[in-house]
């Protein structure tokens, strides 16, 4: 699963085109991250607490006209995700995000069964970003049990594992890894986690360096080494996408090399 991350407000061009009602950008956003690569494209008008749940169901209506992809709808809001769900008709959408926190599963994965979803699990607690692989484990268990309780299975739980800047804290880069290697290893095992998957903003862990696609890229591939089967990113960043292909070929993922082959031919892997 590659989730395109960039129609989201918190980037100027997007807040601007969400706020003069452009449609004709905001789809070109998603057709050219489609194109790039995504399966499923990210949905965030978050900026602007009074307008949010508006701009989020124009969003989804406007991104539906011109992909015919699942969405993602990336809001914290309850009542936001409740007015946006029911215009989603594009195969299985995800939610993004909760939290090990009462509260946000309290309020969020009942949407989660009634609409049938799949759910970002973001592996923090109450006390804010983890800190190394057993706190954020501790979260991922909170979760899972909260899941259950509800009755729903553990394969609608995408966790990520919470990615911090390498340049502020150099340990959480690698405790993350290691997180999605428990976590995948654990559910193909078929213990406490079957069934789970796994996925991560990755780019935040370049924020402050320079030459931040070479970083990302190659955490791409620390990531999928680990077994991640999720990937929220900028498909249209260059070198991503081939990293991605490269690496599942190397990996064994990729039969006959044949995804790569076929990646080639449609230009997804530039010069």
């Amino acid at each position: 699963m590659i989730v395109g991350e960039r129609i989201n407000t918190s980037r100027k061009n997007i807040r601007k085109a969400v706020e003069e009602r452009n449609a004709a950008f905001i789809q070109e956003e998603a057709r050219k991250q489609m194109a790039s690569g995504a399966t499923m494209i990210d949905v965030n008008a978050g900026t602007s607490v009074t307008s949010e749940i508006e701009d989020l169901k124009w969003l989804v209506n406007v991104v539906q006209e011109a992909v015919k992809a699942p969405l993602c709808i990336d809001s914290p809001n309850p009542a936001a995700l409740a007015a946006a769900l029911p215009l989603h008709k594009n195969g299985q959408p995800m939610i993004n995000s909760i939290t090990a926190e009462s509260a946000r599963l309290a309020a969020i994965l009942p949407l989660v069964k009634k609409y049938d979803t799949l759910v970002v699990g973001l592996a923090m607690g109450d006390s804010g970003m983890p800190s190394g692989v057993d706190d954020r484990l501790a979260a991922v268990r909170a979760i899972a049990s909260a899941v259950r309780k509800e009755g729903l299975p553990l394969s609608k739980v995408y966790y990520d594992p919470v990615i911090c800047p390498v340049s502020t804290k150099q340990t959480e880069a690698d405790a993350a890894v290691q997180t999605v290697r428990y976590i995948m290893t654990n559910a193909a095992e078929g213990r406490e986690l079957a069934g789970a998957h796994t996925i991560c903003g990755l780019s935040n862990v370049s924020f402050g360096l320079p030459k931040r696609v070479l970083i990302n890229r190659t955490y791409l591939t620390l990531m999928m080494a680990a077994g991640i089967d999720g990937l929220i990113i900028d498909p249209t960043e260059p070198q991503m996408i081939n990293t991605y292909y490269a690496t599942r070929v190397l990996l064994g993922k990729d039969d006959f090399c044949m995804e790569y082959i076929t990646a080639d031919r449609e230009g997804k892997l530039g010069q």
